[in-house]
């Protein structure tokens, strides 16, 4: 438990030395760049927001895309002030293309962080449900005259249960039938074809 928590206490001391030294860097070359005053301490926490939006979008797992531009951005933001202000530039006579760069910063973070903070990612389709299966009426086969002693009549009418999928299916296969001999599939074939009993083979043919 010890051996964790100096591990931790290592690296949060390390993260803070790095966030105050990106902090002074930063500090430093907006007010070289003529941002004096408060507005020279603004900009290092506007790149630190940034970077912390960026961030946060890349943890909730969406729309990383967006996630990784923002980081990077802000990331050479802090990396290029750390760079400059280490003996590479001249702070008492900074160029004109950079203090251009540092006077538009502030509305690249502001859309920054408003793309990241308020667009949401387009939320999934929901899958279509399955398509209930669809009563059929069979007729039954005519009644006939039975024994005198016979107790119950036949059913005249039968109801199954045909499932649309399978009713889709048995239309391909007509079609590949009527395509291949000129003639309508017939329930005999049909029921060869679909592997199912003849009731049902009628039933389904009754549907084509």
């Amino acid at each position: 438990m010890r051996a964790y928590l100096a591990r931790v206490d290592a690296v949060l001391v390390q993260a803070v030395i790095a966030a105050a030294l990106s902090f002074a860097h930063l500090h430093d070359l907006a007010s070289a760049a003529g941002q004096d005053g408060w507005k020279a301490w603004a900009y290092p926490v506007s790149v630190d927001l940034l970077l912390v939006a960026a961030w946060k979008r890349l943890r909730s797992g969406a729309s990383k895309a967006a996630g990784w531009c923002w980081f990077v951005v802000a990331l050479a933001a802090s990396l290029g002030a750390n760079v400059a202000t280490a003996g590479l530039l001249d702070l008492a006579d900074v160029p004109a293309w950079l203090r251009i760069l540092v006077a538009g910063w502030p509305a690249v973070a502001f859309l920054g962080g408003t793309l990241l903070a308020h667009t949401t990612p387009a939320p999934e389709t929901a899958s279509a449900p399955a398509e209930p299966a669809e009563a059929v009426s069979v007729p039954a086969a005519p009644e006939t005259a039975g024994p005198p002693d016979d107790p119950e009549p036949e059913p005249k009418q039968s109801a199954l249960h045909v499932p649309a999928a399978l009713v889709t299916h048995a239309r391909k296969l007509a079609d590949e039938h009527r395509a291949r001999t000129g003639s309508p599939i017939d329930p005999e074939t049909l029921r060869a074809r679909l592997g199912v009993p003849a009731p049902l083979a009628d039933a389904i043919a009754s549907r084509l």
